[in-house]
């Protein structure tokens, strides 16, 4: 049995990001996993990371972040949310990131979730190591992670030469950045398209083929993105010239680019 954390954000419970939210559920638990929830909607979450965040401040004149941040997350002084939310992601073998897109990324009460939980001295600078344990390594090394997201324009627009840009390359910040940089291996996205138009055969359709996802959640390779500590940045920051001749940008740091056609 593992234990998978289901994040979610959308307001409706009758959309379509929420019937997967359930399916999710029910298909995981009857699998013999443990799922645990976080609705972010239903728990009102704070998204905006501000100075009410932190009770002991490091410099009350002045506020920084990630100083403010380390020092509440090494002395046990952060907001209750947020470190039952970083218990539960400790505390899973995998998370699944549930969303509608919009403005090509998630919804803002999902990024404050990432904002505020993802503290320095777990999600980076882990360790006190500075940029020692990241991408690839880290303190949710060993950990899956997965986003279905809900699209609400047509396939053809999120193609390899759609108007859109490809899919995954748009989800490319919150896959390779948000959950391969802290450590986690990182599914290809699962995606339906043309969600606010879809008929009840569409759906069925999508919550067939996300169950089938879910099935392997733990058996599917994950994207396989390049390791900082593998070889392939000498530096700790640049790829080396003879890895990915002829590449740049977001496929460079991707070892098979097959791997990043849309899902």
């Amino acid at each position: 049995m593992k234990t998978v954390l289901i994040v979610h954000a959308h307001p409706e419970p009758a959309s379509l990001t929420r019937q997967l939210v359930e399916l999710s559920v029910h298909t995981l638990e009857q699998q013999g996993h443990e799922v645990l929830q976080s609705d972010l909607y239903g728990m009102s979450w704070k998204a905006v990371f501000d100075g009410l965040d932190f009770s002991y401040r490091v410099d009350p004149g002045y506020l920084s972040f990630v100083a403010e941040s380390g020092h509440a997350y090494a002395n046990g002084h952060q907001a209750p949310d947020v470190a039952a939310e970083q218990q539960k992601v400790l505390a899973s073998d995998a998370v699944i990131f549930q969303f509608p897109l919009w403005w090509y990324g998630m919804p803002a009460i999902m990024k404050g979730w990432f904002d505020r939980v993802w503290a320095l001295g777990l999600a980076y600078g882990y360790k006190g190591a500075g940029n020692t344990y990241r991408y690839g390594d880290g303190a949710f090394k060993g950990k899956r992670a997965m986003l279905c997201v809900a699209v609400g324009g047509p396939a053809q627009d999120y193609a390899p030469r759609g108007i859109n840009g490809p899919l995954e390359q748009l989800l490319f910040p919150i896959t390779h950045g948000a959950l391969y940089f802290p450590g986690f291996d990182v599914l290809p996205s699962f995606a339906t398209y043309g969600s606010t138009r879809m008929t009840s055969q569409d759906v069925d359709a999508a919550k067939q083929a996300w169950q089938e996802r879910l099935v392997h959640l733990f058996d599917d390779a994950p994207i396989p993105f390049r390791r900082q500590n593998g070889g392939d940045y000498p530096d700790g920051h640049v790829l080396a010239d003879h890895v990915a001749v002829g590449q740049s940008g977001f496929l460079a740091h991707i070892a098979d680019t097959a791997s990043a056609a849309n899902p």
